[in-house]
């Protein structure tokens, strides 16, 4: 392979990509896994196929950018005030959490205490990058305990973002008055961050990207754009090109274009994160991990299962139920890319040795990937364990109770329908209008309280969860309706309604063909497609005009 082109060696790599994700489809498995594991072959512990390593690291850094860019679209100043409190008192807690007693863990495994401390510290790190992806993957960014995890993963960020730019002030040596320079600086830095975005955002950014919309192709050009060069003077500015990024989507948040730019980039942003992917694989150090086996897998089990369960506890504590702290728990039970390039930098400093550094690399890849399927099949997994969860949840969750409080006088509702985007809300609101009595379920907690201020009955709560169904009225009502996106969520859905005895019609909305089959093969037999009916009442409309005499010619 070394005499190939560079072209050639992406053709090939890709067409492994291609292959690798097919084999795990195919075997159930997330195709960010079968792209480690091309890196992991194509890289200098595999069989060396390629070598433009450089050119594959730059297309993972664009990837990084574009998705913290997409992160900071989603998180808009309205919703900050709602993650806000939870978020950093959750991230925090595990941070404190997990460095005190891995501390604790990797003494005793016969470390040495500076070692300790370091290995301690990367266990904390969780990766926003792949837990996006995957949250992305199963449409739960905008639920509850997504947008809670999006929260807390950013105080890990920043704390990562903190931590390396410390290492890199003792990179260069620095004693009392140093350390306190660096603090001064750090403080000085942000603070300008601060005030620079307060004026992009207030006066310059809505104007410019008002101008840049008027054609799409030049909005999406922006956006990439304005990720990159933020990213870029977050690097150069000492912070880093991820909170470069992300800064830069939160700045585009609060405009009316988040959506069309967000939509534009998914398919640059997939792309572009598979060579991350590859090389997170390729850069993973085989070489050092044999004498390490032993206490990876204790440090992995700590992690697997710590973490969790200090998020759940927290959560917990806070007002928020059992599900919402299980499922944002499994969000923080693998440590990140940035836990490897921790320790790296601390063997560039002579603070850990190699071994340090197989360690971490192991449990990465156990956590990364055990985790993964936690994540993936987290309703499975809560369904067997939550008889043994409700000590992580108070008598009285009021945090999240105030989301899902009943309309006042509310009646049983005749219809209630589950998925409350675009379309499910515009439903809803014809029902009403028609005269129906309907009640509305979706797991976008923002979705929920506009839909209450307009006072339409609704509930916040996720249509896999067992406990939501069982608390709405099910025997007064004689129609579901779902309009929920995933074959997966309607068959949860409708397992869920035949354990509780429903006896009542269920209609549903398919976005194409196969997922037409999949409802039917679920039974349910009133299946409409909101885009052929769209385009079958339009041509009615159209032809009552054309055919009307009054048309003119």
């Amino acid at each position: 392979m070394a005499g190939l082109a560079p072209f050639a060696e992406f053709a090939l790599l890709l067409l492994a990509c291609a292959l690798a994700g097919a084999v795990g489809v195919r075997l159930r498995q997330p195709v960010l896994i079968a792209y480690i594991a091309v890196g992991i072959a194509a890289g200098p512990s595999g069989f060396e196929w390629v070598r433009a390593q450089d050119e594959i690291d730059l297309l993972a850094q664009m990837g990084v950018t574009v998705l913290l860019f997409v992160v900071g679209l989603r998180l808009d100043l309205h919703h900050v005030r709602h993650i806000g409190p939870v978020a950093v008192a959750t991230g925090l807690g595990q941070l404190a959490f997990t460095i005190a007693f891995g501390i604790m863990l990797v003494l005793a495994l016969g470390k040495p205490p500076l070692e300790a401390v370091y290995i301690a510290v990367a266990l904390t790190f969780s990766s926003t990058i792949i837990i996006v992806k995957l949250l992305s993957d199963k449409r739960e960014l905008d639920s509850l305990h997504g947008r809670i995890a999006v929260g807390f993963l950013i105080v890990q960020d920043v704390a990562v973002i903190v931590a390396m730019m410390l290492m890199s002030a003792l990179r260069s040596g620095g004693d009392d008055a140093g350390a306190a320079a660096i603090a001064f600086s750090l403080g000085g830095r942000i603070l300008a961050a601060a005030l620079l975005m307060f004026v992009l955002m207030r006066w310059v950014l809505p104007r410019l990207v008002a101008v840049m919309a008027r054609s799409q192709e030049l909005l999406l050009v922006f956006g990439i754009a304005w990720g990159v060069t933020l990213a870029a003077l977050g690097d150069w500015a000492g912070f880093s090109k991820e909170a470069g990024a992300f800064l830069a989507g939160f700045s585009l948040a609060s405009t009316p274009y988040r959506e069309a730019i967000s939509a534009r980039l998914t398919g640059i942003r997939d792309f572009l994160l598979l060579f991350f992917f590859i090389d997170l694989g390729a850069k993973l150090d085989f070489t050092t991990l044999g004498a390490e086996v032993g206490a990876a897998g204790v440090l992995s089990l700590f992690v697997l299962l710590g973490n969790p369960l200090i998020v759940m506890a927290i959560m917990g504590a806070m007002g928020y139920r059992r599900r919402t702290g299980f499922m944002a728990g499994l969000t923080v039970a693998q440590i990140s890319e940035f836990s490897i390039v921790f320790i790296a930098m601390g063997i560039t400093l002579g603070h850990v040795g190699t071994g340090a550094l197989g360690l971490v690399t192991l449990v990465g890849v156990v956590t990364i990937t055990v985790s993964t399927y936690m994540i993936l099949y987290s309703q499975a997994l809560y369904e067997r364990l939550a008889p043994w969860l409700g000590v992580f949840e108070r008598r009285n969750p009021f945090r999240e109770q105030a989301v899902t409080a009943p309309m006042p006088g509310e009646s049983a509702p005749q219809a209630i329908v589950f998925g409350l985007g675009r379309y499910g809300s515009r439903l809803i609101g014809d029902l009403i209008e028609a005269g129906i009595r309907v009640r509305g379920v979706d797991f976008d907690p923002e979705a929920v309280r506009m839909l209450k201020k307009r006072g339409l009955a609704v509930d916040f709560g996720d249509a896999e969860d067992p406990e939501l169904l069982a608390s709405l009225p099910l025997t007064a009502t004689g129609w579901v309706i779902t309009t929920l996106p995933s074959a997966d969520s309607n068959r949860a859905l409708l397992d869920g309604l035949h354990a509780l005895g429903y006896r009542g019609r269920v209609a549903a909305a398919a976005r194409d063909e196969a997922h037409v089959r999949a409802l039917s093969a679920a039974g349910i037999t009133l299946i409409f497609n909101p885009f052929d009916d769209a385009a079958s009442h339009a041509a009615r409309r159209l032809a009552r005009e054309i055919q009307s005499p009054e048309t003119p010619r």
